[in-house]
């Protein structure tokens, strides 16, 4: 067996070089990394299945292609998960309900073929928000990940909830999400990940599960900024099966990856500070600032009426709304009582939501992501809060529907305005709270330009630590 140490805290990059120069394998690899899954998972329920069988078949491959000197790359031999959105052949697509478990997928998602394509290794699909709608990450029905940042019961975040989990507690390197309002920075802000958004159209949905077809995105879960770039670097392009990604050339993020941010207009997003926001959070992020300015960057505030506008707008959740119903109206109407009652009274909700104001709102977005535009003429990137609070206990949150709503409103403030602006986001790790939570810095880059948010965040965390530090997971290990 690998040492523990070097293997779970490493990074994909690191485990890559290992691989290459002869100090790791990749079925070594997969098989610890999964040993690993056996002792924690049973407390920390990041995962809703495995398939080991597959696992293994890829690792060997892998190691067989390394051996025999084809290289496919810096990704090849590397474990990852998918969120449970994401279809897998033969495995269920459960969508964090019961009511699918029995639904097997007849192919990969686009996604999960293009990392096979490069060689990765794919481990098991981890838990979600039911039909991927919430962003705390609670589920009623398979069970909520444990935070495992805190031994009482904390968020996760949603809906990507058991792929952030996996990432922070060393059981997979990389995890898929999606995210619709948050649902990948969220997540990440809150279990101390680096969590990448990107812009609608940069990667197929293809075989993935919506919530909206409007809003939804594909991203990652990662350790580090570097290992984001490398994931995206091949997940983007083209695909005839997600239209959007059509007319949108594919770019490269490694090339100035490490730039550095000298001579960079960086901007505090002044609207995104304010509400329910934590001292915590609010110190570690405006800190953020320093750090970036003796960078060479130049940093300011800007009060930005249109992110204003954008809240407003997001706040009513038509959008997101409407679009879910029409996806899960059978599940709604056929098996109400069976949902989890949280996520069914909110996509109940959408069948209320009239034509005009569905259509009025969609108009509405159009005209609010020209003015970003042209707002942010001059602007490389925004920085704010990924999330306004650190994660509650699940307790707390789950009290009554009225706190989940609320908590849930609170959590998703920040990000949602990035899906409705159509602009791409990052969110690393910045600091803790008191009670030793992390605190995530968001990101925000224009449409299109996951380039700027990778350099960004990449330069920040090559004079910083806060992506390296680890949760004590001795209680998961004795417990599972």
């Amino acid at each position: 067996m690998a040492d523990d140490c070097q293997v779970y805290d490493a990074d994909i990059a690191s485990l890559a070089r290992r691989m290459r120069d002869g100090t790791l394998g990749p079925v070594e690899v997969a098989r610890d990394f999964l040993e690993r899954i056996g002792r924690l998972d049973g407390r920390l329920g990041a995962f809703r299945l495995l398939c080991p069988e597959r696992a293994m078949a890829e690792a060997r491959n892998a190691e067989t292609r390394l051996r025999g000197g084809s290289d496919l790359g810096p990704l090849q031999g590397i474990p990852y998960a998918v969120k449970d959105l994401f279809d897998v052949t033969g495995l269920p697509t459960c969508v964090g309900t019961r009511l699918k478990e029995n639904t097997l997928a007849s192919e990969d998602a686009f996604v999960v073929r293009r990392l096979a394509r490069a060689g990765m290794v794919l481990l098991g699909k981890t838990n979600t928000v039911q039909f991927a709608y919430g962003g705390v990450g609670i589920n009623h029905d398979h069970g909520t990940p444990h935070n495992p940042w805190h031994p009482v019961p904390h968020v996760p975040g949603g809906s990507s909830s058991g792929s952030a989990v996996a990432v922070a507690a060393g059981m997979v390197p990389l995890a898929l999400g999606t995210d619709t309002g948050g649902s990948v920075r969220i997540p990440a802000a809150l279990c101390g990940a680096v969590g990448l958004k990107t812009t609608v159209g940069r990667i197929s949905r293809a075989g993935v599960y919506p919530l909206s077809w409007s809003l939804d995105s594909v991203g990652a879960l990662v350790r580090t900024v570097q290992d984001a770039a490398l994931v995206y670097q091949v997940l983007q392009g083209a695909d005839p099966q997600d239209p959007p990604t059509l007319g949108t050339p594919a770019h490269d993020v490694l090339g100035d990856l490490k730039a550095g941010v000298r001579g960079l207009r960086l901007a505090f997003a002044e609207p995104l500070f304010g509400g329910e926001l934590d001292p915590g959070v609010e110190k570690a992020v405006r800190l953020c600032g320093d750090v970036f300015k003796d960078l060479g960057a130049q940093v300011e505030h800007m009060d930005l009426p249109v992110v204003t506008q954008a809240m407003e707008l997001s706040s009513q959740g038509r959008i997101v709304a409407a679009e879910a119903y029409t996806i899960n109206a059978k599940w709604v109407e056929e098996h109400f009582d069976a949902l989890d009652p949280v996520v069914a009274d909110r996509i109940a909700k959408g069948k209320r939501i009239r034509a005009f104001e569905y259509l009025q709102d969609t108009f509405r977005c159009k005209e609010l992501r020209a003015k970003a535009l042209c707002a942010l003429e001059g602007v490389d990137a925004l920085l704010a809060p990924a999330t306004p609070l650190p994660a509650l206990p699940v307790s707390r949150v789950d009290a009554d529907a009225r706190t989940y709503f609320a908590c849930n409103t609170a959590y998703l403030r920040n990000t949602s305005v990035g899906n409705l602006l159509d602009l791409c986001a990052l969110s690393v790790p910045c600091g803790f709270t008191g009670e030793g939570l992390p605190v995530g810095l968001m990101i925000y880059g224009k449409p299109f330009r996951e380039d700027m948010v990778l350099r960004v965040g990449h330069a920040y965390q090559q004079v910083t630590d806060w992506h390296m530090r680890r949760p004590d997971l001795t209680c998961a290990q004795q417990e599972a």
